[in-house]
């Protein structure tokens, strides 16, 4: 599927630093793909040969770790996902996987980083996102390990609507293992506790449909802890 970058509704704000003649070489250098709800977009253990933006839905991140499979984040469009790889050793440490139908563009990773050095603009929202990214990991990192199962729900619910979502009425379009995955916590102790909030009329649960109805009490429990 072709899509020419310079007429691209879904252009990262990298790319929008680029000239004309810079955004003609990424076009000429990138392949969009549509996904399906579970397919696999990255693999942990390949070899990229691509830097992944994603341009339309939303994806897992995961891990292969000892025991058993991590998730580490949820991410939506728009966002470069192998940018780690872009830097490092060439071999993908994780895989993503589509939660829902994607869009995902695969850019040349040499391409991409002639970019880099030959457009300081780009280079630098490159850096800001890779930033964004980390410090976005270790405030959750936080949270996971020094958190109750209670506010560790309530802030990935919070999450979701603000920044995953932008509703407070949205498709879980993952399991509750993952979820459990996602904040360190048994599927069991997710589904009690998710009951327990719609018991309490925090939120409203149909089917996979989750709906914020009290956003006061969600974050007193999310600053409690």
């Amino acid at each position: 599927m072709e899509i020419k970058c310079a007429h691209c509704d879904m252009k990262s704000p990298a790319a929008g630093k680029l000239s004309l003649q810079e955004t003609e070489k990424l076009s000429g250098n990138c392949l969009t793909v549509k996904f399906k709800k579970g397919d696999s977009i990255i693999k942990q253990g390949t070899y990229s040969t691509n830097v992944v933006y994603l341009r339309r839905g939303h994806v897992k991140i995961h891990i292969e770790g000892p025991y058993r499979v991590q998730v580490v984040r949820i991410v939506r469009s728009p966002s470069y996902l192998g940018l780690p790889t872009t830097f490092g050793d060439k071999v993908n440490h994780y895989s993503v996987s589509a939660i829902g139908e994607c869009e995902v563009c695969f850019i040349d990773i040499t391409t991409f980083r002639m970019l880099l050095t030959t457009n300081s603009d780009f280079s630098y929202q490159i850096l800001i996102e890779l930033c964004k990214g980390e410090l976005e990991l270790y405030n959750k990192c936080v949270n996971r390990t020094q958190k109750q199962i209670r506010g560790k729900l309530a802030d990935m619910l919070i999450d979701f609507a603000d920044n995953i979502f932008k509703t407070e009425s949205f498709n879980l379009n993952i399991t509750q293992e993952d979820i459990g995955n996602l904040v360190d916590a048994s599927r069991e102790s997710v589904s009690r506790v998710l009951t327990e909030f719609a018991k309490d009329g925090i939120i409203e649960i149909k089917s996979k449909r989750i709906t914020i109805r009290d956003r006061q009490m969600l974050n007193n429990i999310s600053r409690n802890g």
